[in-house]
Formats: C-alpha cells, structure tokens, sequence
C-alpha cells in the first residue's frame, strides 16, 4: 500500500468511527452528513469520495460492527463447555463492549424500517447471524442434552437477550456491583428461574413448615 492508499483508508477509518458516535447518539435521522463531517474533520467531498451517500456510510458501518461481533461472540460460544458456560461467556463478551458499541448493534431495531429491499433484508440478516441466532443455537444444544426444558428455541432466545438487555439499564447498575454479578443473575434467572425452591416462601428453609 503506497502513501497515497494508506491516507485514503485512514479518512475512511476515521469517517466510520465518527460516524459510530454519530449514529449511536442520534439515529440515522437525527444525524446529518454534516455532523459526520465535522465529527471525523474531513469534507463533504472527502466524504463523499468514500460513500456515495448517507445510506450507504450507515450501512457499511452497520455491516463491518456486526461481522466482527459475530466473530467476537462466536469465539466465546466455541470456548464454552455446555449451554450454560457457553451464554455465560457470550454475555460475558457482551457485557465488556464499550456502551456506544452496544449501542450502536441496536441501532439495527431502530432504524430497520428507514430502508428498502434489499438493503433492509440484508441488514436484518447480518444482525440476525450476529448475536440472536447464535443464542438460539446455543439453546436449541441445550434441550437437545437435556440441560433445558423442551421449548421453542428462538422464543426462549428472545427472553434471554430481553434478560440480558434489562441487566444494562441505569437501574440494574444500582443493584449489581459487579459484571459478574449481573451475569449470575442473568444465568440463575434463565436456568432456575425467579420462583422460591419448591414454593418455599422466601426467608424461610426447606422442611420449616413440615
């Protein structure tokens, strides 16, 4: 790669991080070339060289995060032993992200209806392969071996990620301490649910009132 080349790929690099913040903060409409602009400090042409359009910038950032999410959490599910040690450690992962590239993966929600066919498909896609349908798999082992009960995977999948997304908000930080012990929470909930032991009422031990 000659001088010229490397410049080139730099202004692109620094584009798509600015566009990241940019897109993470307001969403596809309430971002503006301009602000990306500004943001990476480059010019519209500089821009324009590299995207033809608003669209286009929003998409290739959308596609290369969520390839590279979908290697990430797709090493950490193939460094676990069974179900559970295998979604511990995907949401593991999860959690180590930075907020705004957390952020930015559920832009995906937000904004899939702004495009058409066949960029919307493909987008909805790309997410899909990412994350939820790596939990799905993952769940599907895990009724096939008997570690949960016998239920629709990509159902169960949903609640998971809904778990998960729950133990990232403002209020959860101020009961949880630690990541670890969101992620205790996160699997005892899933695994075990949040009944008492055989409806014991809670405070009380097993065999108390026999």
């Amino acid at each position: 790669m000659n001088k010229h080349e490397q410049r080139s790929e730099e202004t692109r690099s620094r584009i798509l991080k600015a566009a990241e913040v940019c897109f993470a903060q307001s969403g596809y409409d309430g971002t503006s070339v301009a602000q990306i602009c500004q943001a990476a400090g480059v010019s519209k042409g500089a821009l324009y060289h590299h995207f033809s359009s608003k669209e286009e910038l929003y998409l290739a950032l959308m596609h290369n995060d969520l390839a590279g999410k979908k290697a990430l959490f797709g090493e950490a599910v193939a460094a676990g032993r069974d179900c559970r040690d295998r979604l511990r450690r995907l949401t593991a992962v999860f959690f180590d992200l930075p907020r705004q590239s957390r952020e930015v993966a559920r832009l995906v929600r937000r904004d899939i209806n702004i495009f058409g066919e066949p960029a919307r498909d493909e987008l909805v896609r790309a997410y899909q392969s990412s994350l939820p349908e790596l939990i799905e798999g993952v769940i599907r082992d895990g009724i096939r071996d008997g570690e949960l009960a016998p239920a629709d995977p990509r159902l169960l999948s949903w609640h998971f990620v809904a778990m998960v997304e729950v133990t990232l908000t403002g209020y959860a930080d101020s009961v949880f301490e630690t990541a670890d012990d969101k992620l205790d929470h996160v699997m005892e909930l899933f695994f075990r649910g949040a009944g008492a032991i055989h409806g014991t009422p809670p405070g009380t031990k097993q065999g108390d009132n026999e």
